[in-house]
């Protein structure tokens, strides 16, 4: 696989609401798996496609570096409770800010197949998916911040 470059905030593409993905298919396949090496390898949790200049509703996220979630055209169905903690992001290296998010969240999106798939997530995992699904819309976590630290 391939290590992409990680877009900086500054970068355009990162304010972008992205577009739906309607194609699956090897290609897509291939971005996941270069996401996923990229985000390792930036020693982060979650990867955000935009974040890589595809501005395409897709992202992966890796919280406990065995459970390994891809999520294409995601969607919170529902959320409850809230918890707040420092978040950074791979697109803002060295910045961290207090967010509040929600402790549990319902997800659903499909995988790289297209297959629909629904997750109940909470605690980190919660605010990882979160934080890459606002990247999808243009939002960076700095736009929530609670508290800058």
């Amino acid at each position: 696989m391939a290590l992409r470059n990680i877009l900086k905030y500054g970068d355009p593409t990162l304010r972008q609401k992205c577009y739906e993905v309607t194609i699956f298919n090897e290609s897509l396949g291939i971005l996941l798996d270069d996401m996923k090496d990229t985000m390792f390898a930036a020693d982060g949790v979650g990867l955000a496609a935009p974040q890589v200049g595809i501005p395409k509703r897709l992202c992966v996220v890796c919280v406990d570096g065995e459970t390994m979630y891809e999520l294409i055209n995601p969607v919170i169905v529902k959320t409850s409770g809230t918890q707040r903690g420092q978040e950074g992001c791979l697109s803002i290296p060295g910045e961290h800010a207090i967010v509040e998010r929600p402790k549990t969240v319902w997800v659903e999106a499909k995988d790289r197949y297209g297959k629909p798939c629904s997750y109940k997530v909470s605690d980190l995992t919660a605010v990882a998916f979160c934080h890459e699904i606002d990247h999808l819309d243009g939002t960076l976590f700095i736009d929530k911040t609670v508290d800058k630290k």
